[in-house]
């Protein structure tokens, strides 16, 4: 017989519980740090867009009155030299560093991973010249190279994407280089030969497919480097320029106000630099160890 005093359940509940089992299965499988750490770059990215939204205060919005607040209850991590929302300007600033370093590190990977399939692939001329030339821009320390270049032409964000995608080449090729030799010498890549595939179908049908988790190892790698290495640039004021709410810029203006005991602009806004560099980090060690059947 029907308890007719039981209530049905929650549609809501009912509605959800399939979401929530779908979001579960994607996961499902994946080393904890992968999953960590992709929570946590989605969390930010969902800051870059949808921030405006749901921010406390405008991030724009000044007010002397207000200036260098320590954290309370209405401004969570403090205000800064300008009276603006700290918790406010970090959702938002959000925006910029996500859009730039990603795009610089796609522009460096695609770069260096064609690079380093051409000088893998072939053994002659080519290799001998292009290896030398490999080795003649790493002997530059990339920040010094970054940071001259952007002295030279300007900073904006479109020379940062490319000085930090050129920087990131040569560093991506040659471990693209290394993996395609070792890759060359199985029987697939004969086989082809001996079916008269080209030079070209060899090495981006054949090859590329084989070595696409050490390629997405540097990709992950090398952005979590490009956002420090962004975020030093806005610090220096050679990347993200005003009025942009960037956390490196933040740090900068909030940097001379330590000395007073002012520590919150440049406490909150360099973790959550670090956030960023670590969600990065987390995934490509994942996926190393899902690579070598450590996970």
């Amino acid at each position: 017989m029907t308890d007719l005093t039981e209530s049905p359940p929650s549609r809501r509940a009912v509605v959800g519980l399939p979401a929530v089992r779908r979001i579960g299965s994607a996961f499902s499988g994946l080393p904890p740090s992968v999953v960590i750490g992709t929570l946590l770059l989605l969390f930010w990215v969902a800051c870059a867009l949808f921030g405006n939204l749901f921010v406390p205060y405008d991030p724009y919005a000044e007010d002397f009155l207000a200036t260098l607040t320590p954290p309370d209850a209405l401004h969570w991590f403090g205000t800064d030299q300008l009276g603006r929302d700290v918790l406010s300007r970090i959702v938002v600033g959000s925006r910029d560093i996500l859009l730039v370093a990603p795009l610089a590190t796609l522009a460096g990977v695609a770069a260096g991973s064609i690079i380093g399939l051409v000088l893998g692939y072939f053994d002659d001329l080519t290799d001998a010249i292009g290896a030398r030339l490999l080795d003649t821009l790493m002997a530059f320390p990339f920040i010094v190279l970054v940071t001259m270049t952007l002295v030279a032409i300007g900073p904006s964000n479109l020379t940062v994407i490319l000085v930090i995608g050129i920087a990131y080449a040569p560093l991506v090729a040659r471990t693209v280089r290394a993996a395609v030799r070792e890759q060359k010498e199985r029987d697939y890549v004969s086989a082809a030969r001996l079916g008269g595939e080209g030079a070209l179908a060899i090495m981006f049908l054949e090859i590329l497919p084989n070595i696409r988790e050490t390629i997405l190892i540097e990709l992950v790698t090398r952005l979590g480097y490009a956002f420090f290495s962004i975020a030093t640039l806005s610090f220096l004021g050679l990347g993200i320029q005003p009025p942009s709410a960037d956390w490196g810029l933040a740090v900068a203006d909030g940097y001379g106000f330590l000395t007073g005991g002012k520590w919150w602009v440049v406490v909150f806004n360099s973790a959550a630099i670090v956030s960023l560099v670590m969600a990065t980090n987390l995934i490509a060690q994942g996926i190393g160890a899902f690579e070598n059947g450590d996970a």
